[in-house]
């Protein structure tokens, strides 16, 4: 018989069996040389013609084409031999023409290639050598292969026809194929077979591994494979005998949890089992399932048909009672970690293995179902996720068979319409007519297989208390809808996502929308999903907002389907809207193509999402639709912001430059540009540009640094050298047309910024730049609103210090010419106040001096000494002005102190600037004192702020520790403790403004510099810098830890942090601040008699202690241990200071650091209290000891519990994704028990039939967005992140 390794290349009419492939026992041991003649193709099954033994006039031409071969090869070589020795001899006559000094290399050179020569000819002559010896030993092969004594040259079927095989002249085989041929018979000889037999196993012998099996291809019908000789996929087949081996010592359950190479060969093992004892496979089948579930019990094949499934149930739930059960299901073994898998795959392989017979035999199936079944409702959660799983496979494997059949029965069909249509009526209509009717009664056997699991099985374990459970279940069912609508694509099936919508799980709903996306993405299923949109229309757009940012991303994924198939009105889609400015950047997104897609681009029903290679028209279309949605919010530059940021990605016409700058001219008369459709698009322009470079557009409280690859680097060049391009020309007419409007002039002056002013010098624009520079320092004298003023400054810095040569140059002396010209209006200005004229012209010139000295030191000599002789000359000066007075005095101050020689500083300079400081001090003091008399009403004044701030800023800048030991000791200063008083009794007064009452002043000028935050930064960085006095600032900014509101509380939460790590002070401060808390509890019940010790002062007292305390969590209470244990002491010994008038105390501020104590240090605390009382007569004053005996019952009840090292935090819990909200997106049940019986319409339901969860699952209030019109406070929230990073990283440089 030929060996199997010789087919490759060879189609089935030369296999030895008659075209029949071989079993696996005939296969014979590999030689060694079997891997040059491994095969790609199916080792048994297929058809072909049957082997047909060569002729010897075959054989003979065969040979001698093999031999024409060889000797064309030597030939060749012979030639290529002859053309190097031409080589040689052309190299010998270029030697001679060279000069003497190259000689010697090209001999060597000459040298070289006669060793080649010589090596080639050796070559060729062990060829032609071989080849000989190859042809002699073929020419033996084939002669003992057709010697007719030999019994063993191969076996053929008795019934197969030997025909001889004859070449024609013109169909001689190629080379390759001839030289396998011959091959072929070689290793087919006697001789070598017996060498084969006696030949010991080499080391590169091939083996297959288990499940492996070399085969040969099917070949092709023409000749040795000659028609198609593509590599062919390989394909696995039958099991070697060495695995067939490795599977009787195998058991079933063993297969599937570690080999799953096996599980097919398995399977297919299994079928022929069932075949031949249905009843000894039945019971291997079950007992697998039970090992599958952790579950040991016996089945006996004699009484399987009469075991009733229920009593096996019940003695398999005891098992599991009784913990003998081992859980494969979440084991996290690594042996095991494709179990679920390989479960799944084997049933998948016995469902397709059984489609020919045993699936439609009402036996096998059904027996298997009714465990499944009955396993899927019973307690043990194993047991429910084994059968869960096993029953969703077998609906998913059921409907790839119902598939097939389908397909079959479509194909019969369609045949037999065709006969009809003959009038034909024999036995191939008969025959069609059956076979249809078959593959429909299969069809419908299968379908009801479904509904069994179905009812049985999916409607009770898609509302499982196990969520993996529910998620298993929706994500099947959406499987099932998509991949066979004839029966599920119907509301009996629907409902169930529309329900699970509801879920408390954020998995479960994800899972939900995920598999109603694949079902809407089809166009022919949303006929049949119209009643389901109309009933459950309105959950799906209440999820755009849930409380999972990843289920809220999937929604408007989904929503954005339903828009494409016009299933949601205008009116539907108004509060997604609002989500363009929520937090989370993953949701705006999302937002933001749905708005794209549905407002911009307009595309319905599937149509893409933007068209490719839009043109100008498209631009000034999109341009103009964007217009009218940026309408909205016209006086609200943030929300514009956030917009833009949102649509951006998918905008093509934002990177339209030409296309908006050309409508900002009126060169479009197509749109009608409106004032406020011009000052969204400069907004727009300004915006996109940044996004475009790099930049963050909207507030973010993320104070890292963005990072990006070589490929993103380059891209932002590109976009800035592209705007800056389009711009060059156009960018001066742009400002001269709206250079006198206000609200345009901030973001078209601060485009400059977003340039490459390189350019400007290589294209020869010069000219254009100067304008540019021109036209912003006109701009600086027009205006005097903060925005512009900043903006212009901060373009004439860019510009004088990014700019090159001769274009630098100009910039500089533009901004030194602004400078002297600013300090000429400003002394006019000054002297016509004293004159009795107008302060507005006064204070617009300060405002302009304080941005410029923001930037840059404005040197002059009398400029301090006239605004100090017009503050003491002048009374009755605005607040406004009055401070912008005290701003720009202090900025003087300081570029002095900058300037200042530190190694060799004049005698003369110190002299002035003590003089200047010394004169701030003395006014800042002044004012000081006025305001905390006279500022006792609760309202924003902007001079009390800006005083305190100023105030703040000279202490740290003069610090005494900052200059000690240096030339410049004398600069050093620290107020009088006094004075720090009445600093902190201002900051109260300011603190205590309420948040209402600034929300009416958000949208002024410089709010963020004078906000009750900017306030407290700047005390909390006294204390830091150790600028003043510790002890009592400290302690009075941290004892208002928990009194206003969240950003306070972090800022001070920031503070204690760095005092953590820079102090050793933190017991006396946290001490200290609870004392005073404290001490104002006591006076207030002093004041009246109705205050209890569950008022409100008391409240205070406890809740500042918990955050206190929560700061030491984690590993900060080892780290922290004896502070917190000094805390604890001292506290006890300040409450038994004249006990028991303040035991109340142990309550309010010891009591929650009890919890951070060690075991042992707890102990010790707790003998010395008891210690305390004793020889105490505590029944004169029962009430008074009240706390004392709170607090050792607290103390007996932690350590008996040892809960001392329990970390209980600040009472605080951070969770990932979205804020809490309210509205009906809080997790549900999902309906009442009688709502599962499958049979319900979705136009039945009634929608308050859900019930609502528990209470404690119920969410707090926190809206995050309810309209985009009216957003202040949210608006205000982004602020305020703002002011806490800037503040956190100021308090950090004052470490």
């Amino acid at each position: 018989m030929l060996p199997p390794w010789t087919w490759k290349g060879f189609p089935s009419k030369f296999w030895p069996t008659g075209g029949v492939r071989p079993s696996a026992d005939t296969l014979p041991e590999l030689p060694p040389q079997a891997t040059l003649f491994e095969c790609n193709g199916r080792c048994n099954g297929g058809s072909g013609r049957p082997w047909e033994d060569p002729s010897p006039t075959t054989i003979t031409a065969a040979a001698a084409v093999i031999v024409a071969a060889i000797t064309a090869a030597t030939t060749a070589i012979t030639v290529i031999t002859a053309a190097i020795t031409v080589i040689t001899a052309a190299i010998t006559v270029i030697t001679v023409a060279v000069i003497a000094t190259t000689i010697s290399a090209i001999t060597v050179i000459t040298a070289v290639i006669d060793v080649i020569v010589a090596a080639i000819a050796a070559t060729t002559a062990v060829m032609t050598v071989g080849s000989a010896f190859l042809f002699i030993k073929i020419c033996k092969s084939v002669i003992m292969h057709l010697n007719p004594g030999m019994e063993n040259t191969g076996v053929a079927s008795e019934t197969s026809v030997r025909r001889p095989v004859s070449f024609s002249s013109n169909e001689f085989l190629p080379i390759s194929a001839t030289i396998q041929f011959l091959t072929l018979a070689y290793w087919t000889s006697p001789s070598q077979k017996n060498a084969r037999v006696s030949e010991p196993p080499g080391k590169n012998d091939r083996n297959p591994d288990d499940g492996e099996q070399l085969s040969g291809g099917e070949g092709d019908g023409d000749g040795f494979g000659l028609g198609n000789n593509s590599p062919k996929k390989r394909r696995k087949r039958g099991p070697s005998a060495k695995v067939v081996g490795v599977m009787e010592d195998l058991r079933l359950i063993e297969i599937v949890k570690y080999n799953a190479k096996l599980i097919s060969y398995a399977v297919k093992r299994l079928v022929e089992q069932y075949e031949a004892d249905p009843k000894s496979a039945m019971v291997d089948i079950l007992m697998m399932l039970f090992e599958a579930c952790g579950a040991t019990y016996q089945l006996h094949v004699d009484s399987i048909e009469s075991t009733d499934v229920d009593n096996v149930v019940v003695k398999l739930v005891e098992l599991a009672n009784n913990g003998e059960v081992e859980d494969l299901y979440t084991s996290k073994r690594k042996e095991l970690k494709n179990f679920k898998e390989n479960l799944a795959l084997f049933w998948d392989t016995l469902v397709l293995e059984c489609q020919n017979g045993p699936l439609f035999d009402k036996v096998l199936f059904d027996k298997c179902m009714d465990y499944v079944i009955a396993l899927s409702c019973t307690p043990p959660r194993i047991y429910r996720h084994v059968a869960t799983l096993v029953g969703l496979q077998l609906v998913t494997s059921l409907i790839t068979v119902a598939k097939m059949l389908a397909g079959q029965r479509e194909t019969t069909q369609r045949q037999l319409n065709a006969e009809k249509k003959k009038r034909n009526d024999g036995p191939r209509v008969e025959s069609l007519n059956k076979r249809l009717s078959q593959t429909h009664k299969m069809i419908s056997d299968i379908e009801e297989m479904m509904r069994k699991l179905f009812q049985g099985l999916f409607m009770h374990r898609y509302r499982d208390i196990d969520p993996d459970i529910r998620v298993s279940c929706i994500r099947s069912l959406g499987v099932w809808i998509f991949s066979y609508p004839s029966l599920f694509l119907q509301d009996l099936y629907l409902k169930y996502l529309g329900w699970t919508l509801n879920d408390k799980v954020a998995a479960v709903r994800k899972t939900s929308v995920l598999a109603l996306q694949n079902l809407y993405e089809v166009d022919d299923n949303v006929p049949s999903l119209g009643l389901f949109t109309e009933r459950f229309c309105n959950r799906m757009i209440e999820l755009a907002d849930d409380i999972d940012i990843s289920v809220a991303v999937a929604d408007i994924g989904l929503l954005k389907l339903l828009l494409r198939h016009e299933l949601l009105t205008d009116e539907e889609l108004g509060p997604l809207y609002d989500l363009l400015i929520d937090e989370p950047p993953m949701i705006r997104r999302a937002i933001g193509e749905l708005v794209y897609d549905h407002l911009i681009a307009q595309n319905v029903k599937g149509a893409p999402s933007g068209s490719k290679g839009e043109d100008d028209k498209t631009s000034e279309i999109h341009l103009g639709r964007m217009l009218q949605i940026l309408r909205e919010f016209p006086d609200d530059p943030i929300l514009s912001a956030y917009v833009i940021d949102d649509v951006w990605d998918d905008m093509k016409a934002m990177k339209d430059w030409k296309c908006m700058i050309s409508m900002l001219l009126d060169e479009t008369p197509a749109i009608e540009v409106t004032d406020i459709d011009a000052t969204n698009l400069v907004r727009l322009l300004h915006a996109s540009a940044r996004k475009a470079v790099g930049e963050k557009i909207v507030p973010s409280t993320e104070g890292r640094k963005a990072h990006y690859t070589k490929a993103q680097k380059e891209a932002i060049d590109n976009n800035r050298r592209e705007i800056t391009t389009a711009l060059m020309k156009s960018y001066p007419e742009l400002l001269q047309k709206y250079i006198a409007d206000k609200t345009k002039l901030h973001s078209l002056v601060e485009i400059v910024i977003l340039l490459d002013l390189e350019l400007y010098s290589l294209k020869r624009r010069e000219q254009s730049f100067k304008s540019i520079l021109d036209l912003i320092a006109e701009a600086f004298f027009k205006h005097g609103d903060e925005d512009a003023l900043k903006s212009c400054i901060k373009a004439l810095t860019f510009c004088s210090t990014e700019s090159r040569g001769d274009l630098q140059d100009y910039a500089q002396n533009k901004l030194k010419d602004l400078e002297n010209e600013l300090l000429v209006k400003l002394k006019s200005a000054i002297k016509a106040v004293k004159v009795g004229d107008d302060e507005y012209s006064l204070l617009v010139n300060l405002k302009r001096l304080y941005e410029l000295q923001m930037k840059k030191n404005v040197y002059n000599e009398d400029l301090y000494d006239d605004m100090a002789v017009f503050l003491r000359d002048v009374k009755g000066l605005d607040d406004e002005v009055l401070c912008f007075l005290l701003l720009n005095m202090y900025l003087q101050v300081a570029w002095s102190v900058q300037s200042i020689d530190t190694e060799n500083p004049s005698e003369v300079v110190l002299t002035a600037l003590l003089s200047k400081r010394t004169y701030l001090f003395e006014q800042l003091e002044n004012i000081l004192n006025s305001l905390v008399v006279v500022h006792e009403e609760r309202r924003r004044n902007v001079l009390p702020s800006r005083v305190t701030i100023i105030l703040a800023e000279m202490w740290n800048l003069f610090k005494k520790s900052k200059y000690s030991s240096t030339t410049l000791e004398t600069l050093g200063y620290c107020p009088e403790p006094s004075t720090v008083k009445k600093f902190w009794m201002l900051c109260q007064q300011i603190l205590n403004i309420l948040d209402e009452t600034e929300d009416e002043y958000a949208n002024e000028e410089y709010i963020e510099e004078t906000s009750k935050d900017a306030v407290l930064l700047a005390a909390a960085k006294l204390v830091i810098s150790n600028a003043v006095f510790r002890d009592h600032l400290g302690p009075e900014i941290i004892s208002h830890f928990a009194k206003y509101g969240r950003s306070s509380s972090e800022i001070i939460k920031h503070l204690i942090t760095v005092l953590k790590k820079t102090s050793n002070d933190i017991p006396q401060m946290f001490l200290e601040a609870m004392k005073r808390v404290y001490q104002h509890h006591l006076e207030e019940q002093l004041k009246s008699s109705y205050v209890t010790v569950a008022g409100r002062s008391f409240t205070d007292c406890v809740e500042l202690a918990s955050k206190l305390s929560g700061t030491f969590a984690g590993a900060a209470r080892s780290k922290f241990r004896l502070d917190i244990l000094k805390i604890v002491k001292e506290g006890i010994s300040f409450a038994f200071v004249d006990a028991p008038n303040k035991l109340s105390f142990l309550e309010a501020g010891v009591l929650p650091f009890i919890s951070k104590l060690a075991a042992s240090d707890a102990l010790e605390i707790l003998k010395d209290v008891q210690r305390r009382a004793e020889n105490v007569n505590q029944y004169e004053n029962p009430s008074g000891w009240r706390p004392y005996h709170t607090f050792i019952e607290q103390l007996h009840e932690k350590y008996a519990k040892n809960e001392f090292m329990q970390d209980e935090g600040d009472g605080t819990v951070r969770r990932r994704g979205r804020p809490r909200k309210v509205g009906n997106l809080e997790g549900k049940k999902l309906f009442h028990e009688e709502a599962s019986s499958g049979e319900d319409s979705i136009s039945n339901l009634d929608p308050n039939s859900q019930d609502e969860e528990d209470e404690d699952e119920q969410l707090p209030n926190q809206p995050v967005v309810n309209s985009v019109r009216s957003s202040v406070a949210k608006l205000r929230s982004l602020r305020v992140s703002q002011r806490e990073a800037k503040g956190f990283e100021l308090l950090n440089r004052s470490i």
